[in-house]
């Protein structure tokens, strides 16, 4: 068996896919729900992330969302104002039920699918706003690669908005009621840069129910990366930090057990505001 670590960011992004287009299952049974939540002009937004889309409307011409998965996040742009969203995934049927949902809201939408470093050059430079996150980062093998093309997405003046798990919460372990370091490596370990090889998901966020049995789906690959990492490889593509924040809000329920009194004590999710110079040095 291939080393992981011997295979390119393209080739796990692709084994990635294999696992969502399993995990899509779940997006697709409760697409009759999204799509009246959406036609009921519903926004799927948490709510640190409302002052970072203020006014859509009267800015944000196109917005671009990269691993739209379903599409409920990127529609809820539209809801909110965006004169036109762009959701890019890499699994063929999230794309289906996010082209599903757009179709029948009648929503100005695009959809790609695409390995996220293959996102389209006819797009590039027409994004007002980049949009991620929501678990999105872990899934990607080539951080630096991947800044580079949210920065050619980007509008000159443009601005990038990163709603994302925060990096410490892969520290604890979930299953304990305490704060109590996991120990299952490469979890444990803040700075770990060893990739993770699982099948199956959270019982919490994707159910039992709606997918494969565990033995039959495809082995998937996460990476955890730093804020450094995160931070540093969108300064190197050439944006510009306008803001971070970090929030004790959580967007599910990754540590189930742990009462909310400390919960509350720990960063779980932050805010990442960048910008696109309107001139390049």
């Amino acid at each position: 068996m291939t080393d992981a670590h011997e295979l390119s960011a393209a080739q796990l992004h692709q084994m990635n896919r294999a696992a969502w287009n399993e995990a899509a299952r779940a997006y697709e049974t409760a697409l009759a729900d999204t799509i009246a939540f959406l036609r009921a002009g519903g926004v799927n937004f948490c709510a640190p992330e409302l002052p970072y889309l203020e006014n859509l409307a009267t800015w944000c011409r196109r917005a671009i969302h990269l691993q739209c998965a379903g599409g409920r996040d990127t529609l809820s742009l539209w809801n909110h104002g965006a004169a036109e969203v762009v959701g890019i995934d890499i699994s063929e049927r999230m794309i289906a039920a996010a082209r599903h949902a757009a179709q029948a809201i009648g929503a100005r939408a695009q959809w790609f699918c695409c390995d996220i470093l293959e996102a389209p050059h006819a797009l590039d430079g027409s994004a007002d706003l980049v949009y991620t996150g929501r678990g999105a980062l872990c899934w990607i093998m080539d951080i630096t690669q991947w800044a580079q093309v949210v920065a050619r997405l980007l509008k000159p003046g443009g601005v990038l908005y990163v709603f994302e798990g925060h990096p410490l919460d892969w520290v604890w372990d979930p299953h304990a009621a305490t704060l109590q370091i996991d120990a299952h490596p490469p979890y444990g370990d803040y700075f770990a840069q060893a990739l993770d090889h699982s099948t199956g998901w959270p019982e919490s966020y994707i159910p039992a129910t709606a997918v494969l049995p565990v033995e039959q789906q495809s082995v998937k690959h996460e990476h955890q990366w730093t804020l450094g990492q995160i931070i540093n490889s969108f300064i190197a593509a050439g944006l510009v930090v306008v803001q971070f924040e970090e929030h004790p809000d959580q967007f599910w329920d990754q540590l189930p057990l742990l009462p909310a009194e400390i919960a509350r004590r720990l960063p779980h999710t932050f805010s990442l505001l960048m910008r696109k110079p309107t001139e390049q040095p």
